[in-house]
């Protein structure tokens, strides 16, 4: 719970590079002085090119517009699909099977610039968002220092967005963490890996709450929620349809454990039900 500079602060401040956190780049917002000393330092850097990166915020006009080349933007999807704050998250919880990088452009809009460079990477059966993320990191970080001298020699072409397969990845909200039994074993299995690290999949257990962060599919059936059978690797629980193993669980207050040393404080959990 200390309040810690991000890994990106703490290396500038290690080199002597400036770092400014303005609350707000909006001049006519609730921070209008943080937006104008903003406004100053880019203004006094002279920058050909600004790259944006897990910014989370749409930039007002007068950003886009003050670089010679604009900003440049670092997402992770194949655009148009997952446009939005949770591209990771939605692409493992929709079942797709490959994502990417896109450098793009930024415009006013939410991730409608045009596309400048793009490179696919394949999903694996058991990547997390934690696990996907850094693969896309290192590939978006390769990618921006090619756009950066493709730009640089002038000679990063542009090409608009399709405007077939549009799709948003919203934000992810707490509230999706809890689990719902009466879903298919597959989808819940995919947003079980589309939920670690945040916020994490959450079932009950005797009206105590209980992480669940990885799972795979198993034979059985039954009232979802219930506990099919119970054997070394960790407790069978139906769902809609089919039925999931739970292979890491934790508790409020205690870490990440496998599923089989839980058990040692629930020994018996055959026939009783998780969840509402």
């Amino acid at each position: 719970m200390k309040l810690q500079a991000s890994p990106v602060k703490a290396f500038a401040m290690a080199h002597g590079i400036p770092v400014a956190q303005p609350r707000s780049l909006r001049l006519d917002g609730k921070y209008p002085d943080d937006a104008q000393a903003a406004r100053q330092a880019l203004l006094d850097a002279r920058p050909d090119v600004l790259v944006v990166a897990a910014y989370g915020l749409i930039l007002p006009q007068w950003v886009l517009d003050l670089p010679a080349g604009g900003c440049l933007n670092i997402h992770a999807s194949l655009l148009p699909r997952w446009r939005g704050a949770a591209p990771i998250h939605r692409a493992i919880e929709a079942g797709d099977t490959r994502t990417g990088i896109t450098i793009m452009q930024m415009d006013a809009g939410l991730d409608t610039g045009d596309m400048l460079l793009v490179e696919a990477l394949d999903i694996r059966a058991d990547d997390t968002t934690g696990s996907l993320h850094d693969r896309l990191a290192s590939l978006g970080g390769r990618l921006i220092v090619e756009a950066l001298e493709m730009a640089a020699c002038g000679g990063l072409p542009r090409t608009p967005q399709p405007a077939e397969g549009v799709t948003y990845a919203h934000k992810i909200d707490k509230a999706e963490a809890a689990i719902d039994w009466s879903q298919p074993a597959d989808v819940l299995e995919r947003r079980i890996r589309a939920f670690d690290p945040f916020p994490g999949a959450a079932t009950t257990l005797d009206g105590e709450a209980i992480k669940v962060w990885r799972a795979r599919l198993a034979e059985g059936s039954g009232t979802p929620g219930t506990v099919l059978a119970v054997d070394g690797d960790g407790p069978q629980v139906a769902c809609g349809e089919g039925a999931l193993q739970l292979l890491d669980l934790q508790r409020p207050g205690g870490k990440r454990l496998p599923a089989r040393t839980f058990l040692q404080a629930h020994p018996s959990l055959t026939g009783r039900r998780l969840g509402g």
